[in-house]
């Protein structure tokens, strides 16, 4: 019998799983949702691989490519998605068999849907865009930045490990649980909800629970994908993350980050980031405000720090 946490570990907490309206040319259904996330301005499907991809564009000004975690979509980072939306064109992707895309015939593999969202974001004509990733999302951006680097401006990966040692090994444990068997038990949880609200094939959720399974059954160790990124990158986790700290800070330090001191006119400082919210953990960062506030700065390319020397003032 599969515990509760491994269905939070699926897709986020429960508040996260929200919805949103649907453009005026779009009759979908969505899950409900407590606030209201901008209806899309533009949506539908793009063939991809042999995967129909859905996805959703929101709001004006820069493009970001935003990723869900797994057994998600789009619409699970509620207010944070509402937030990015208010100065940037978010075009959300829910991924191969979750949300409105179908699950098709292909395995679930990360670096396969990487190259997947390289091709979708030159199909929808942006040449380079910000990614932002989370969880399972934080995966297939990591791939699409490492393989098609000229496509991604800024990467951030939010609660994303590189290697499957990554996850503490209860975590891990659970993990190796997931498969069909688990479908009638999860009838009533929100991640079944959400995606009996929209999927094109309710039918495929057992089918996805076991493609989703099988990919967390098998090892993988993603370290020599880093030296390929870039661009700027961020890591975002929560202090009460699934992700063990040590594995955090040997990622920043695979980034460049993490192994002197920046100096104190901060002449060392790397270009990458390292960021983790106290009081969040891996269920519920992708709805807190604080990450929101925590990545736009990245994003936009701002850094109104000062050194020490700045804010002391010298002669008469």
């Amino acid at each position: 019998m599969f515990k509760m946490t491994l269905l939070a570990m699926l897709a986020s907490a429960a508040i996260a799983v929200a919805g949103a309206g649907t453009g005026p040319a779009q009759a979908e259904s969505a899950p409900k949702t407590e606030a209201a996330i901008p209806a899309p301005t533009k949506s539908g499907h793009v063939a991809i691989n042999g995967v129909n991809y859905y996805y959703a564009i929101r709001g004006k000004g820069e493009p970001l490519l935003l990723l869900h975690g797994g057994l998600g979509l789009t619409e699970m980072f509620g207010p944070v998605l509402t937030t990015l939306a208010e100065g940037r064109e978010v075009i959300g992707v829910d991924l191969q068999g979750h949300g409105r895309t179908p699950l098709g015939s292909r395995p679930i593999q990360m670096e396969v849907m990487g190259a997947d969202m390289a091709a979708l974001v030159k199909a929808l004509g942006y040449d380079k865009v910000d990614v932002l990733g989370y969880s399972m999302g934080g995966w297939v951006g990591l791939h699409m930045a490492a393989q098609h680097p000229e496509t991604v401006r800024r990467l951030v990966l939010v609660s994303t490990p590189y290697a499957k040692n990554g996850f503490y090994a209860d975590i891990l444990g659970q993990q190796a649980m997931v498969g069909s068997a688990m479908a009638d038990a999860m009838k009533n949880t929100p991640m079944f909800k959400s995606y009996e609200a929209v999927a094109p094939n309710v039918a495929e959720f057992p089918k996805l629970l076991d493609a989703v399974g099988d990919f967390m059954r098998r090892d993988y160790d993603w370290s020599a994908e880093i030296p390929k990124l870039t661009m700027p990158v961020m890591l975002v986790y929560g202090d009460g993350d699934m992700i063990r700290p040590e594995h955090m800070v040997a990622f920043y330090q695979l980034l460049g980050g993490g192994k002197k001191d920046a100096g104190w006119m901060r002449e060392s400082m790397p270009k990458n980031r390292l960021a983790i919210l106290p009081n969040q953990t891996h269920y519920d960062i992708g709805v807190a405000p604080a990450l929101a506030r925590t990545v736009l700065p990245f994003l936009n390319g701002e850094d109104n720090t000062k050194s020490w020397a700045d804010h002391v003032k010298t002669g008469p």
